[in-house]
């Protein structure tokens, strides 16, 4: 591992190293471990803003994935390739266990790495992802996308996009079309707010597409996901291009996960206008524990008040789990 200096204060930067190279990655917080896997596929890491709900409970580990820099820019973009590089990265921080919270495309590959390497988490979180059940939602997300934008700005981003995948195009058209449909992401697309900067590796994102279609072919999730016996909860956006039933489905396959629907909710819960009701992924993750490591939620009077005591619930039970985990209760 090698120290850097952190985005943000407090943080601690590091490498794991990979066939390839190395992937990147940073630890900020202290208590239970949490894995960030962002959305894409081939995108930077935007998971900053999740990061500060997180690491004042919780010690937040993120990383940028294969395919851009300052991690490995080479191959291959695949399945297994994208859980052997988490993996590597949880060696890398020293955790043995950690939960898991992965966005879009981050949360399809958290549903493979649970598939495959349920000893080394804690619980999975699924934000709005791409689904378990084949094709996870891909067409409805570019159907809805496109009634979201007016039909000429439609039409260039699906030109574009099938450039980028038919490898025909450059990294500048694929973030031209980024933009054009990224209202269309948000619950309300004319307050959606401005895209943040991002790079994207076309190769990347058209080498892990393929692999993704190559496991629907096969229905990995569908045959690996009912032996888990972790806790897992799916937050999705009512609103979100990718329709909460491709979630829905995705949790039935898992048995005990839960699925949470929030209404006026987009594909990006954390950058949706404030909603004093709507809690955001990181309380999803404390319910998670909560709910399913023994602690219990007390009804205050006032939001702040419940937001309180379902932290403090959610420490108990963590709490509770770590000292059974090692066999001290």
């Amino acid at each position: 591992m090698s120290s850097g200096q952190p985005g943000r204060p407090g943080a601690r930067v590091f490498t794991a190293s990979v066939p390839g190279g190395v992937i990147t990655a940073s630890q900020t917080g202290s208590g239970v471990p949490v894995l960030l896997l962002h959305g894409g596929p081939g995108l930077s890491d935007y998971t900053a803003p999740l990061t500060a709900e997180l690491d004042d409970a919780f010690t937040v580990i993120r990383f940028q994935q294969r395919g851009l820099e300052p991690s490995t820019t080479s191959g291959p973009f695949d399945i297994d390739r994208h859980v052997a590089d988490a993996v590597a990265v949880l060696d890398a921080a020293d955790a043995g266990q950690a939960y898991v919270i992965g966005h879009s495309w981050g949360g399809h590959l958290a549903m493979h790495l649970a598939a495959r390497h349920q000893d080394r988490l804690l619980g999975l979180v699924a934000v709005d992802p791409l689904g378990a059940v084949p094709d996870g939602g891909a067409s409805d997300l570019d159907r809805i996308l496109a009634e979201r934008v007016p039909p000429e700005l439609a039409a260039r981003a699906q030109e574009l996009d099938q450039r980028a995948m038919a490898g025909e195009g450059t990294t500048e058209d694929a973030l031209e079309g980024l933009a054009i449909v990224w209202p269309g992401y948000f619950s309300s697309p004319g307050k959606a707010p401005p895209m943040p900067p991002l790079s994207l590796s076309l190769e990347c994102y058209a080498g892990t597409f393929a692999s993704i279609h190559a496991h629907f072919e096969r229905r990995t999730l569908e045959r690996c996901l009912p032996s888990l016996r972790i806790p897992a909860v799916f937050l999705l956006g009512a609103a979100s291009p990718i329709p909460p039933q491709h979630g829905v489905a995705s949790a039935a396959l898992i048995p005990g996960a839960r699925q949470m629907i929030e209404d006026d909710c987009g594909h990006f819960p954390w950058l949706e206008p404030p909603r004093i009701s709507a809690p955001r992924p990181a309380e999803h993750l404390q319910l998670t524990q909560a709910y399913h490591l023994g602690g219990q939620v007390t009804e205050s009077n006032g939001p702040l008040r419940q937001k309180q005591a379902r932290r403090a619930a959610a420490m108990r039970g963590c709490e509770a789990w770590t000292l059974s985990s090692h066999g001290l209760a």
